[in-house]
């Protein structure tokens, strides 16, 4: 009997998993899922440009990007959430803005506090790839007569993505994995629903396990997806067979 087949089995002969219960779970798969989604897209955007700064050699550019990475990466994530979450109500007159009506709901605090955390450890990263770019990669570019930002977007930033896939493919699964602690502010995610089963039924092994198992398939998923393209972008530095 192989594990899809027992699942299957499980759920069937399970009495606390209904469809009403297995809605809230496909709501808390959604939730988290763009959640994470929506965070990464938006730390990756941020982060390029913030790594670029970081490598600059000028202090002055450098510093501050040096400063928002230390803080975000040097403080745990829940209690950014927590002082984004509560911490919007206090600046004055916000409530009376165009911006009430979205920071009022968990969804976008979390998704702030999210974006900020991973695009700070996504900078460090990027920069770390970045100042590992040969140095006969640079010189052959000028040699070419490359402008800085040509240099930058041509030679690079390709081969710093290349070199910093692997570390961002960890980063995607510790965000998967840290969207669990969104449940803390309202949030119905996956983890929210395997509470709110528990609270029902009283019967958090199979709450849990389930949303375990869960996040495990995703956490495969997001492995094979990385995997490809590690095996299609660093194929060339494969010794060849003879």
């Amino acid at each position: 009997m192989d594990i899809t087949t027992w699942m299957f089995e499980w759920l069937e002969g399970n009495a606390i998993f209904t469809p009403n219960t297995l809605g809230y779970y496909w709501d808390g798969f959604v939730t988290t899922t763009q959640l994470v989604f929506l965070s990464l897209l938006a730390g990756l955007l941020l982060a390029v440009p913030l790594a670029i700064l970081r490598s600059s050699r000028h202090k002055w550019i450098s510093l501050p990007v040096y400063v928002y990475t230390y803080v975000f990466r040097g403080t745990p994530l829940l209690i950014q959430l927590y002082i984004i979450y509560y911490g919007v109500v206090f600046f004055d007159g916000i409530q009376e803005t165009f911006l009430w009506p979205i920071l009022r709901e968990a969804f976008y605090p979390a998704l702030i506090a999210f974006t900020l955390n991973t695009a700070a450890y996504t900078t460090e990263i990027f920069r770390g790839a970045i100042k590992a770019t040969s140095q006969g990669e640079i010189e052959a570019a000028k040699a070419y007569g490359m402008s800085s930002s040509l240099m930058m977007r041509r030679i690079i930033l390709p081969s710093a993505f290349r070199r910093a896939l692997p570390s961002y493919g960890n980063e995607v699964i510790f965000m998967l994995h840290a969207s669990a602690i969104a449940s803390v502010v309202t949030l119905t995610d996956l983890t929210g629903a395997a509470r709110f089963v528990y609270a029902r039924f009283y019967a958090p092994f199979d709450a849990f396990l389930f949303v375990a198992a869960i996040y495990l398939c995703l956490t495969f998923a997001i492995l094979f997806v990385f995997r490809q393209l590690e095996k299609r972008l660093l194929a060339h530095l494969k010794p060849l067979s003879h």
